[in-house]
């Protein structure tokens, strides 16, 4: 069950950040020019297929950080650090991109500052760099009953880069959207659940209500009624987490999903990997193209860092 979860997570993940980084920064004409509709290479960042991102190596040193030690905030920062260094966990171990505030908040850690100290907290550290790698923590959260604990959890992994009130909520809606697909697979009765459960918890967290309408479109009305051209796909954590679900709505399986998620175009490779990390729960790893899975970088050591979960 773990190890099946965790395969769902990582394929699901890596394998949409790798279908869109040959992309990433064309626009949305573009990309409906030229759509994206297979495994390809090269493009944008001049790698080859299979190549996944930082997006795809930030979310294996959480898994890995997990596996190896549970739920220890020193440790995932150390394992950040050493991948911006050495390239740990790089499709190719190296570092071919990397966001600003990623970049400046591993300068912190470095430092020595405090692990949740070290993201950006003003209103414009909200970009999608820590909800693009939050995923593996759902194997820690599953377990807790307690929301105001999971929050807690989620607040102080998004906090290594971004540490906004911002980007927590977008990380904490994403990560209990997921929770629920592990039991229930009709998303659109996990959408309504959720928009109860994330606006009354929020308000009883006392969060700024100001911060709480930049989710309205998903906790107050139906992102799925939206037209594409109401979908934004940049680097702004809300964009990317309002394409996402509304990418699992307009779908019927993983790969029309995350095919979905690389042609709304800009940040490819970030909607890609957060789109297929909740269609990799829905549909599971197995539905993944073979095809695809075979080019991706690193397999075989992914597939050994999963086996070694208990």
């Amino acid at each position: 069950m773990e190890k099946s979860l965790l395969k769902d997570i990582l394929y699901g993940v890596l394998i949409g950040d790798s279908l869109g980084v040959p992309y990433e920064f064309r626009t949305r004409e573009n990309m409906r020019k030229n759509p994206a509709q297979a495994m390809v290479g090269y493009g944008t960042h001049n790698q080859p297929p299979g190549t996944f991102s930082d997006d795809g190596s930030l979310t294996l040193c959480l898994a890995d950080s997990i596996i190896q030690n549970g739920y220890n905030i020193k440790d995932i920062a150390k394992k950040f650090i050493l991948w911006q260094d050495a390239g740990y966990w790089g499709a190719h171990n190296q570092v071919f991109d990397i966001g600003i505030a990623t970049k400046e908040a591993i300068y912190n850690l470095k430092q020595g500052i405090n692990p949740i100290l070290a993201g950006g907290n003003d209103e414009y550290s909200n970009g999608n760099g820590s909800l693009m790698r939050i995923l593996p923590l759902l194997l820690i959260l599953k377990d807790i009953q307690d929301p105001k604990e999971r929050f807690k959890i989620v607040s102080e992994v998004s906090s290594i880069t971004h540490a906004h009130i911002r980007s927590i909520i977008a990380c904490f809606y994403y990560l209990e959207f997921a929770m629920l697909l592990i039991k229930d697979k009709d998303i659109e009765e996990i959408y309504f659940k959720l928009q109860n459960h994330i606006s009354n918890f929020l308000l009883e967290q006392k969060i700024p209500s100001k911060e709480i309408k930049k989710f309205d479109r998903l906790l107050q009305n139906k992102i799925f009624d939206l037209k594409e051209e109401d979908i934004q796909s940049s680097g702004y954590v809300i964009d990317t987490l309002e394409a996402s679900i509304w990418c699992l709505f307009k779908t019927q399986n993983y790969k029309d999903s995350i095919l979905k998620a690389v042609n709304l175009g800009e940040d490819t490779d970030t909607t890609g990997a957060v789109t297929g990390g909740l269609a990799g729960l829905l549909y599971s790893h197995e539905s993944i193209p073979q095809e695809w899975l075979l080019k991706l970088a690193r397999k075989k050591e992914i597939d050994n860092m999963i086996n070694k979960l208990e």
